[in-house]
């Protein structure tokens, strides 16, 4: 499999001065899964953006953004939109805000079509039938002649998800695709997603705080913390023996996966430091339990940000 997505040393601000992301580094190769897992704050949903250009206050202070030949970053507005508008697909968190409510949801779902593809309306339309139906709609046609609030939250995700599929990209990008969904729905939500992604045979990007569905549905894992890449590799490498100690916390502290039921699950002590106000070196050395004093120096550049990787007895 080729690479489709390549990010180098990507910094992102809202204020020069204090970066929100800061040199991160990954890669997405076709039909392949990532996770991209991390507290809320640490740089995932505004990393995701920023390949689309979805937040117009974020600068793109260094870095490339490869998708396939083309660095996005220097493409000029019109042709950048065109470009991630026919090969990429965002799914938002919130169903409830993503969509227009002044909007017949046919609309919503033919719109790309017609502007990125050419489409007619009536050929558009005929493909948002067939989309649909992929989707589980029951009575398709009367969806699309629907406003959001007739529908249920599962359903508005559903047709989120209909829209970022549309153009048929090859890099869908799923944030937090859950979140704001009952547990029955989460669950009917994510296998149409497994199903849709191997179905197309598409690249995923999946951001989430869920660790318990990352094995389930991603080849990789990328670990964020405090607008940093602290640990990548596969998720059954990561999973088993997580070599960072934040992630090593991160699952811990997470009641599906912790191995050990009949103990407590374990906290990570303290805060996600401010990116107006980090520390001196790894950003997680003032809550890490393994820190010593090279720790307020910056960490290496590679797949695990630590100058002292947990190995044996330290490992899970």
């Amino acid at each position: 499999m080729g690479v489709l997505l390549t990010i180098e040393s990507l910094t992102v601000a809202f204020e020069v001065a204090h970066p929100v992301v800061r040199d991160v580094s990954l890669s997405v190769s076709e039909g392949e899964t990532l996770a991209l897992v991390g507290e809320s704050g640490s740089g995932k949903s505004v990393t995701a953006q920023t390949l689309l250009g979805l937040n117009p206050t974020a600068k793109v202070l260094s870095g490339k953004i490869c998708f396939r030949e083309h660095n996005l970053l220097t493409l000029d507005k019109k042709r950048r939109r065109s470009l991630c508008g026919r090969t990429m697909g965002y799914v938002f968190q919130d169903p409830y805000t993503a969509l227009n409510p002044t909007m017949k949801i046919g609309k919503q779902v033919t719109e790309g079509m017609c502007y990125h593809l050419g489409f007619s309306r009536s050929q558009a339309y005929q493909d948002a039938v067939s989309l649909l139906r992929q989707l589980e709609f029951s009575d398709p046609e009367r969806i699309l002649n629907s406003y959001p609030h007739a529908l249920s939250g599962g359903m508005r995700q559903r047709i989120v998800l209909a829209i970022a599929l549309a153009c048929s990209p090859e890099l869908l990008i799923a944030d937090e695709p859950t979140t704001a969904l009952d547990p029955t729905v989460r669950s009917e939500i994510l296998s149409l997603l497994i199903k849709l992604q191997q179905k197309r045979q598409m690249s995923l990007i999946l951001i989430t705080h869920d660790l318990a569905i990352v094995p389930h549905l991603a080849n990789r894992v990328a670990v964020m913390y405090a607008g940093q890449l602290v640990e990548t590799g596969t998720v059954k490498q990561v999973w088993s023996s997580p070599q960072h100690p934040y992630t090593q916390a991160l699952l811990e502290g997470n009641l599906t996966l912790n191995q050990d039921k009949s103990l407590p699950l374990k906290t990570i002590k303290g805060q996600i430091p401010s990116h107006k106000d980090l520390p001196a070196g790894c950003p997680f050395h003032p809550r890490c339990p393994y820190k010593q004093g090279k720790c307020l120096t910056n960490p290496p550049e590679s797949a695990i940000r630590c100058w002292f990787p947990l190995r044996g007895a330290h490992a899970r």
